[in-house]
């Protein structure tokens, strides 16, 4: 089963290299990988030229709101995975994405990989171990030797990159919302998105892994207020459609319903949004 991979990079051609390679190296199938360019200035644009990589290009740093788009409009297969550019795909990470898109029984769902993060801030949908920060620290023969080796169950709640749709809801929803711009929130904003077009499937496979090296572009921006902003368009908080609707990081039982009993939570949005 082939993807189209979009991959979002801003002057982060050792961490993009990387990442393209181990799609190439470690895939059981030949994806599209399509590449968004911010800027390229260090070269990231005549390495993809070279390369033959489908890619689109902005002269500055669009967000990823506007990269994703702008990437998502060269896909060619059914299925879209967004992509970071500083991870890196683990062996068997598609085969697993391919068994559950055909055992889905649907084409209305947002499953995620799981990713293995070097630091530990506790998440329950990420797998805690260090095989380095950096591309000088990285230990690809110990991630490689122990990735599929550590026990991790299929979890509730996917929101976080890489996540895979299909190419049918993604443009049903219009993809990442551009007035979240450069793209703080724009996750949980996407997956409100697809709850309201009638997804109920939201589901972090726990066999399918990439390594996250964490953070390498994100800290270098001027960030959007997203909370505020998912607020007002929403009238929730993002921490109740965290908790109460998508139940993020718990076991994954099957197909999400309707979250009933909401009234408290309801009036406090209320009265947020009025301040």
């Amino acid at each position: 089963m082939q993807l189209s991979i979009i991959i979002p990079t801003w002057n982060n051609l050792a961490f993009a290299r990387l990442c393209v390679e181990s799609i190439r190296k470690n895939s059981a199938y030949r994806h599209q990988v399509i590449l968004h360019i911010n800027d390229g200035s260090d070269g990231t644009l005549q390495w993809a030229q070279q390369e033959g990589i489908d890619h689109t290009y902005t002269p500055d740093n669009a967000g990823i709101c506007m990269a994703v788009n702008e990437a998502g409009g060269l896909a060619k297969h059914d299925h879209i995975v967004y992509m970071n550019d500083d991870m890196y795909v683990c062996p068997e990470w598609d085969v697993h994405i391919a068994d559950e898109i055909r055992a889905a029984g649907t084409d209305c769902f947002m499953f995620s990989s799981t990713m293995i993060e070097p630091i530990n801030y506790h998440n329950p949908c990420v797998i805690h171990r260090d095989h380095g920060q950096t591309i000088e620290t990285f230990d690809e023969a110990g991630l490689l030797r122990e990735c599929n080796t550590i026990p991790k169950a299929d979890w509730t709640g996917s929101t976080w990159p890489p996540t895979i749709v299909h190419r049918k809801y993604w443009l049903i929803t219009g993809g990442y919302s551009i007035e979240l711009s450069p793209g703080v929130s724009s996750d949980d904003d996407f997956a409100m998105k697809m709850w309201a077009a009638g997804c109920r499937i939201f589901k972090g496979i726990g066999r399918s892994r990439v390594y996250h090296f964490q953070s390498k572009s994100t800290l270098r921006i001027k960030k959007n207020d997203g909370r505020k902003q998912f607020l007002m368009k929403w009238g929730m908080n993002q921490s109740t459609f965290n908790k109460y609707y998508i139940r993020r990081g718990t076991p994954y039982t099957g197909p999400l319903k309707e979250p009933q009993g909401l009234g408290w939570e309801r009036f406090r949005a209320w009265v947020k949004r009025k301040l």
